[in-house]
């Protein structure tokens, strides 16, 4: 099982997206503790959007979608 999900920097309210294979409050902890260069100069995060996906594929593909203009539109729409 994979997740697409959506965090929300609480410094300065940008978005980041992503796709893991772990349980997601797992990764959450991964990116609060600063696990890349990114996320260690935008923390803390909070969790706003996930989706589960049967395979790897099928998350990329969504998390790329995700983050193009019409991804961001998109989760603007639904996040308000």
């Amino acid at each position: 099982m994979f997740t697409v999900y959506v965090l929300i920097s609480l410094k300065n309210h940008k978005r980041y997206i992503g796709y893991t294979s772990k349980d997601e409050t797992e990764r959450l902890k991964d990116h609060n503790f600063g696990s890349n260069k990114w996320t260690r100069s935008n923390k803390p995060f909070k969790i706003i959007y996930t989706e589960k996906f049967n395979n790897k594929t099928e998350a990329i593909k969504r998390e790329k979608f995700l983050k193009s203009g019409q991804g961001r539109k998109y989760l603007d729409k639904i996040l308000k």
